[in-house]
């Protein structure tokens, strides 16, 4: 099965493409000539994810997936969410390299707040032929006091998920795959579209 996956982030397509099991053929947006910044202007990860996967649709007509990614935290009620990528810095062309800024700005926000309770939400988008199909994946933990670990990207360095002694910035790429939120929304994609090893 040929899909293409609908990001600019390379980690992402990384991380999508250890999950991917035989059968998949993943195309990147170079491989289909997309040049373009994909945009990411709705208020919701749906609205985004569904934005950049109906753009490549339209506009190249391939089977595509895209997903948005957002860390909810309560103490912030709920943000970064939707603008996680671009916390630090709004400007629509923010990307990857923000990372270590938008940790900062996050460790700031929560200075001197005790209950630091966080979860990662993925919402992937796919669009087949004409269906519009969306899965979800989440995963609850712990914003922690300092960055920890130098694997991974995001907020990984400060990100402990519940039940675990280790951020994902300290875990190998497969230990974060196998509990990770956008392994589980890969995982449900997987499923409906049943191609098997």
């Amino acid at each position: 099965m040929v899909l293409c996956f609908a990001t600019n982030n390379r980690h992402k397509l990384e991380e999508v493409k250890a999950l991917l099991p035989n059968g998949y053929s993943l195309l990147t947006l170079q491989d289909i000539g997309c040049e373009v910044a994909l945009l990411e202007t709705q208020p919701t990860l749906e609205g985004n994810a569904h934005q950049k996967a109906s753009y490549i649709k339209k506009h190249f007509g391939v089977d595509c997936f895209a997903d948005d990614t957002g860390l909810e935290v309560d103490a912030l009620d709920g943000a970064p969410g939707v603008h996680s990528a671009r916390y630090a810095d709004p400007h629509p062309n923010a990307n990857e390299n923000n990372d270590q800024a938008n940790c900062a700005k996050l460790l700031q926000e929560l200075k001197g707040k005790e209950h630091r309770q966080a979860r990662f939400r993925t919402v992937i988008c796919l669009i087949k032929g004409s269906g519009i199909h969306y899965f979800e994946g989440t995963i609850s933990g712990t914003i922690i006091q300092q960055p920890l670990g130098s694997q991974g990207f995001g907020y990984d360095p400060v990100f402990q998920p519940e039940g675990v002694l280790h951020t994902f910035a300290q875990m190998s790429s497969v230990q974060k795959n196998r509990i990770s939120h956008r392994g589980e929304a890969i995982g449900k994609l997987i499923q409906f579209l049943g191609v098997k090893d």
